[in-house]
């Protein structure tokens, strides 16, 4: 798939795959992207399995993560190339609207 139909696909993300995908700046296997997860938003986002996995699956088959086994033999995912650049511009995207909140945060108080 190209990388425009890519980032109509993706792009606006949700929070859900945006964290997952933030959470493979390393590799990680299922359990351990829950809990970056759930680190990385203090609590506040906690990822059940069934969402992970779907998810994950989804983003496989789209080309944005790799899927491997480790020395354990356990799953691992990775993400690709495709992935940092959706991320790149998702990124860019929230950087946006975090401008654009601050600005005109005080006409909402």
């Amino acid at each position: 798939m190209d990388i425009q139909k890519m980032l109509k696909k993706y792009v606006p993300m949700t929070e859900t795959a945006f964290y997952i995908l933030l959470s493979l700046t390393t590799p990680r296997h299922g359990y351990g992207i829950i809990k970056h997860v759930e680190e990385l938003t203090s609590g506040r986002l906690i990822l059940g399995s069934g969402t992970v996995y779907g998810t994950l699956t989804k983003m496989q088959k789209d080309g944005v993560i790799v899927v491997f086994a480790d020395e354990q033999r356990k799953t691992v995912y990775e993400i690709t190339d495709t992935g940092k650049q959706l991320m790149n511009q998702e990124i860019q995207r929230l950087k946006e609207l975090h401008q654009n909140a601050l600005t005109f945060e005080e006409d909402f108080q």
